[in-house]
């Protein structure tokens, strides 16, 4: 694969999305309301902490929901994100609700040169986004040299156990259901890890005609993701220098991950395992600091 083909394939896919994603993501309720959060920061805040006057970036920032909402939060916010499409949606929203947010256009890595060197206090990665990157060490050792002295690293995004899950049905019995009768039976679906948990340095091609927000078709379907595990994450935020300073996993996701098998609990709008979530670790939050 050249370098740089999976920075084309996934721009225009997400340029694409753009458009539908902005008729969605309760952008009339941000709007609405100047207090308002989108739904993924406000389950982020009681981890996130106080941000009130940190100089932040988002990277993968998409239409900049989330980054709207953290500088409704306090911070003084830089988004950035490969998608121009994306981008022009994010500053119509800021525009719109009178935030001053800078947005660049830039793939993660060449992050630090786009910004001119500098630093942050903060750098925020939301959900779904560092499947599109195809080197977890290099992301880690980016977000290092974006950071302060001192400044820190908070994530939040798909559990690699739920990227790597596909829904299966059982062809046979296991003997262990005679003592754990909870287990599938034949005939039954369920959750099975049919994906790589593990990075590997061929990507996951896909082709998704809709987009997991709208109902309109996207016009370039394709796009190319990796998975990272979590022992790959941790060792890479660790080898880039940076304290890491918690890792929570939790059951539930913002999603509808798994179609026909999880349900959305209205509390924090997130989605679980309709049966035995306790099953599956299908996101996880991240904190590390930079010395």
């Amino acid at each position: 694969m050249p370098a740089d083909e999976y920075l084309e394939l996934n721009r225009t896919n997400w340029d694409s999305r753009a458009v539908i994603h902005a008729q969605g993501y309760d952008i009339d309720r941000l709007l609405a309301d100047p207090d308002a959060l989108s739904a993924v920061v406000a389950f982020d805040r009681p981890r996130l902490g106080d941000i009130t006057g940190l100089d932040g970036v988002h990277l993968q920032c998409h239409i900049g929901t989330d980054t709207l909402s953290l500088a409704r939060l306090g911070a003084r916010m830089t988004g950035v994100d490969l998608s121009g499409a994306s981008l022009h949606e994010a500053r119509s929203l800021a525009q719109r609700a009178g935030v001053d947010i800078e947005y660049v256009q830039s793939d993660v890595y060449a992050a630090p040169t786009a910004l001119d060197g500098r630093r942050f206090d903060l750098v925020y990665t939301g959900i779904g986004a560092i499947c599109w990157l195809p080197d977890i060490r290099r992301w880690a050792q980016t977000v290092a040299d974006l950071l302060r002295p001192g400044g820190r690293l908070f994530i939040r995004d798909g559990h690699p156990v739920l990227n790597a899950a596909l829904a299966m049905t059982v062809g046979a019995e296991h003997p262990d259901r005679e003592q754990q009768p909870w287990i599938t039976g034949p005939g039954g679906t369920t959750v099975a890890l049919e994906l790589s948990y593990f990075e590997r340095p061929e990507p996951l091609v896909w082709s998704d005609e809709y987009t997991y927000a709208g109902t309109d078709k996207v016009a370039q379907p394709r796009s190319m993701e990796w998975n990272h595990g979590i022992g790959e994450i941790v060792t890479a935020v660790l080898d880039a220098g940076l304290e890491l300073t918690s890792l929570t996993e939790h059951d539930s996701v913002p999603w509808d991950a798994l179609p026909g098998f999880m349900v959305l609990d209205e509390d924090v709008d997130e989605y679980r395992l309709r049966d035995r979530p306790e099953r599956l670790p299908a996101t996880f939050t991240l904190t590390a600091r930079r010395r």
